[in-house]
């Protein structure tokens, strides 16, 4: 019990020793670290392809299935990894009507031979159809869902953490410079050291994944060139 309030005391004061960073800096009263051009352009570049890659696959998927219910419902039975139960196309739908309405009129007729021809390429036109969908369910819409679950997820999970030891450091930082007394100068600092080396692995980390994008990009690449 005395464990655990004493881990939950820690937690606290170190969120209040952020917010208070974060407030100051926002005010214009504390310095903050800034990080070098490289960096802020690789962040850049990750924030303009989650945009673009959250917006292309909201209307590939609006485009592939329109209407919002049968989405959904394919959306519940990917969550529960269940095939789902075949459904025929508009197109097949259709076709199939038209060739059965065909053999009741007669095929030997002129309007009952029209109907089972055209019905045939409706059915094929809604084969085709379904076979776009599937591909691209497949590989292009795949590609990107795994993309923004996997590595983006990851990206800003360490972003986050990034942004955390970096007021963590600007925070060690001001009690340094604030600091009066021997001792206390002399904790500050060494604190300084923990939270430097901290922050500067948490930077590597997170810069190493952001350069991973350049490597996603690709593979969004060749599966965007088999969509078309």
């Amino acid at each position: 019990m005395a464990d655990s309030m004493k881990k939950f005391g820690a937690q606290t004061a170190t969120f209040l020793s952020r917010a208070k960073q974060y407030t100051e800096e926002q005010l214009g009263t504390s310095e903050k670290t800034v990080f070098d051009a490289r960096f802020e352009s690789l962040v850049e570049k990750a924030d303009r392809t989650k945009f673009w890659t959250e917006r292309l696959l909201r209307q590939t998927e609006g485009l592939l299935q329109p209407n919002q219910g049968l989405r959904a419902e394919e959306f519940v039975y990917q969550k529960l990894d269940k095939p789902k139960p075949p459904r025929l196309t508009e197109s097949e739908a259709l076709g199939q009507s038209m060739i059965e309405a065909g053999n009741d009129f007669g095929p030997g007729t002129n309007y009952g031979s029209a109907l089972v021809k055209c019905g045939a390429t409706e059915k094929k036109l809604g084969e085709a159809s379904r076979d776009l969908k599937t591909k691209s369910m497949s590989h292009y819409l795949h590609q990107l869902k795994n993309f923004l679950d996997g590595d983006m997820k990851t990206i800003t999970k360490e972003r986050r953490t990034l942004l955390a030891k970096r007021l963590d450091l600007d925070s060690c930082k001001a009690k340094v410079r604030k600091a009066q007394s021997p001792e206390k100068i002399q904790q500050a600092e060494a604190d300084l050291r923990v939270s430097q080396s901290e922050f500067d692995r948490q930077y590597e980390v997170t810069k190493l994944l952001l350069d991973g994008i350049s490597t996603a990009s690709c593979q969004s690449s060749q599966s965007t060139y088999e969509f078309c």
